[in-house]
């Protein structure tokens, strides 16, 4: 897949058309990303012992790869490259 965690993506198609963010995880198997800001889910929960008050709760839904376009490459790789010389 041409999209990695950490890059820097614009979405091209879609609700969310001209939004920029970076990509959080990848799905391979479905071919799908989750960028940060973008496919914004709302989800109403009870009220549990972890969330105590209960209410909505907002996400980050995913995207299929194909909606977006990579802008900048994550410099995460080369800063480990340049260490280990």
């Amino acid at each position: 897949m041409f999209v990695k965690t950490g890059d820097k993506v614009k979405v091209i198609a879609g609700k969310d058309k001209g939004k920029e963010g970076i990509v959080v995880s990848v799905n391979t198997k479905k071919n799908r990303v989750v960028v940060k800001g973008v496919n914004t889910i709302k989800k109403h929960e009870k009220p549990s012992q972890t969330n105590a008050n209960g209410g909505v709760v907002e996400s980050n839904g995913s995207i299929h790869a194909s909606n977006v376009k990579v802008i900048a490459k994550s410099e995460s790789k080369k800063e480990e490259t340049k260490n280990k010389k």
